[in-house]
């Protein structure tokens, strides 16, 4: 029977191993396992020291090339668009990266018609089969024949061909307009006329599926549409799609330029462009448009676009070159 002598020797032989444990352990550490710990401390801190060193160093850099980008705009962009005409469409949440781009084209000498931003609105699906085909078809103006607008139920489709319509100029058909009716290399303006595409944006505007300032009194060459990060909600898929759709449609009206405000990853409208056959060769793009770099190459590949050469340039997948090519004397 285990009496009361057991469980105090029993006990007294357990707290003694601990006690033995705890000095052998306690010599063991502070021999060499203690120094092989201290020495691999220490060359941890070394290595993340030279990290943040690193990284400084890079964001150093970073920041020299844009100062480098932003000061050698005036000498790069200096007259590459004088007397060009220039919209710009900016797509929904690209609005805070607009503002510098157009600070930045306006060094080329360009003449701007007019920035048209769109709303969230205007790509919501729930909007796209039935509001916006009848906001297209009532704001539809005189000079502007219904038959030209594409024939499906599609609302985005519809209403991006009648904006892209009314922005831009439409080959053969000269109109009275309210300002010098040729441009500065003397060749006329065509368009609709300004009443006309002041109501149609304002009918849009009333309806909040676009934004502007004032609206534009003459048509333009070329537009530059300016695109932010995809859409990641829920009906994301539907929402880039409808992007990819304005773009297309602009493009099937004249020469575009999307120039994107972030890295061309999956859903970004620089990506599905050139991923798209016919698209990647009739459209030019830049991926990396928020940035000093990215606008000024915006304003030169405008220029070699308006020249009829299709380019695609960033740091992105697809991307040329950080720069369009000279121009040949």
């Amino acid at each position: 029977m285990i009496n009361f002598r057991y469980h105090v020797v029993s006990l007294t032989a357990v707290f003694l191993s601990l006690a033995v444990g705890l000095v052998l352990g306690s010599t063991v550490l502070n021999g060499p396992m203690l120094d092989a710990l201290n020495n691999q401390l220490t060359t941890l801190g070394q290595a993340n020291q030279q990290l943040r060193e690193q990284v400084s160093f890079l964001e150093q850099e970073a920041e020299r090339e844009e100062t480098f980008a932003t000061e050698a705009a005036p000498l790069l962009l200096d007259g590459a668009l004088t007397n060009r005409r220039v919209a710009v469409l900016v797509l929904p949440g690209a609005e805070g990266y607009a503002a510098d781009l157009i600070d930045t084209l306006e060094l080329t000498g360009a003449e701007f018609t007019g920035t048209v931003t769109l709303t969230e609105r205007f790509v919501q699906p729930a909007h796209r089969l039935n509001q916006l085909l009848d906001q297209a078809h009532n704001a539809l103006p005189p000079s502007v024949d219904a038959d030209e607008l594409p024939a499906n139920s599609d609302g985005v489709e519809t209403s991006a061909a009648l904006l892209a319509a009314v922005l831009l100029e439409r080959p053969g058909q000269e109109v009275e307009l309210p300002v010098d009716p040729e441009d500065a290399s003397g060749h006329p303006l065509t368009g609709i006329p300004a009443d006309e595409r002041q109501a149609v944006l304002q009918s849009y505007a009333a309806a909040d599926y676009l934004e502007f300032d004032e609206p534009p009194s003459t048509p333009a060459e070329i537009v530059v549409i300016v695109s932010a990060l995809p859409f990641t909600d829920t009906d994301a898929a539907e929402k880039n799609e409808a992007l990819l759709s304005t773009v297309a449609q602009f493009d099937a009206a004249g020469p575009v330029v999307v120039a994107a405000a972030g890295p061309s990853g999956t859903g970004n409208v620089v990506a599905e462009v050139r991923n798209d056959p016919e698209l990647i060769t009739s459209v030019s793009t830049v991926d990396n448009g928020s940035t000093p770099q990215g606008r000024v190459a915006t304003g030169l590949v405008l220029a070699h676009h308006l020249a009829e050469n299709v380019g695609h340039y960033g740091d992105g997948s697809g991307a040329e070159a950080l720069l369009p090519p000279a121009p040949t004397p």
